[in-house]
């Protein structure tokens, strides 16, 4: 069954100025990779909108009010705070972004695909309930996660992790609902300094920080001695991948040895534990990844494993 492909012109109009790593040639470079041959197989769709509905199962109404009310000038830019900047085409990006997740969602809940691959932006997995941060305006893994409990009947929904920075704001709408579970690999000490093993929520969260320079070996030890198994026992109906690619040797925003090979083989991990327990049923959302051609290999090759796996 062919993996679906989520994206939307409208993500490249989220601009958060000149130098910002979250750039709109983050989405170019994960589109270029993607146009290959060897992925024309892909089924290619429009993100929709999401709906203030969908967003106010983890967000408060107030603050998604406040967020889309946001329309600055198009020579503009407001600063949310010293990493999370908005333009004029933000508001709308942020929702296809979510809209993404949530469509994505659909389509592999319904059984018209096993797996689906959102290539949006801005990302969502520093985003916490009420609080804009790390270049996230809304939380997409966990607005994907309410919406599969909320349209679907899905009992237990997981989210697994792998990008370089933690998933405070996923963990942050998580962490009180044994119905959700939250993992994650990261570098440890670096941004937003959450992520401590110690972190377990209410049984439901997973946290397994690695040094500056930990390579491959010591990733793949992470998922496959820790993540994997607490997964499989958790047995989701739903399996969300929040997939950054900033944990790469080449990403300057931390000091990570991750390959592209590390990226394959732990989305062919993960799609066998999807398998097993629900049915093949996987979304990705792309999260982080700065270095321009290091993001667009890795994500060709994260794709590639979500394909065949």
């Amino acid at each position: 069954m062919s993996v679906l492909l989520l994206t939307h012109r409208a993500c490249l109009h989220h601009d958060p100025g000149p130098h910002h790593p979250e750039c709109p040639d983050r989405l170019r470079a994960v589109l270029k990779a993607l146009d290959a041959g060897e992925f024309a197989d892909l089924i290619r769709d429009q993100a929709p909108l999401a709906t203030v509905e969908q967003l106010t199962r983890v967000h408060p109404e107030n603050y998604v009010s406040a967020i889309l009310a946001i329309r600055p000038e198009p020579d503009e830019h407001v600063p949310l705070d010293g990493d999370t900047v908005m333009s004029w085409g933000s508001a709308e990006a942020a929702l296809r972004s979510a809209g993404a997740a949530v469509a994505a969602v659909d389509a592999v809940m319904k059984g018209e695909f096993r797996r689906a691959f959102c290539a949006t932006r801005p990302p969502g997995h520093h985003c916490e309930p009420a609080r804009p941060m790390g270049f996230c305006l809304f939380a997409n893994a966990a607005v994907a996660a309410r919406h599969a409990q909320a349209e679907h009947g899905a009992k237990r929904v997981a989210v697994v992790d792998f990008d370089v920075h933690h998933g405070n704001g996923t963990q942050a709408c998580f962490e009180a609902d044994p119905s959700l579970f939250y993992a994650s690999s990261h570098q440890w000490p670096l941004y937003p300094g959450t992520g401590d093993a110690s972190e377990h929520g209410v049984g439901n969260i997973l946290n397994v920080p690695l040094p500056p320079g930990a390579d491959g070996a010591a990733f793949r030890a992470a998922w496959g001695e820790q993540i994997i198994p607490a997964l499989d026992e958790f047995a989701p109906d739903l399996l969300v991948i929040s997939a950054g690619f900033d944990a790469h040797a080449a990403d300057p925003l931390a000091q990570l040895r991750v390959r592209e090979a590390d990226f394959a083989w732990v989305t062919e991990a993960l799609c066998a534990v999807a398998d097993r327990r629900c049915g093949g049923r996987v979304v990705s959302l792309l999260e982080g990844g700065y270095d321009l051609e290091a993001l667009g290999r890795s994500t060709a090759a994260h794709v590639r494993a979500l394909m065949r796996a």
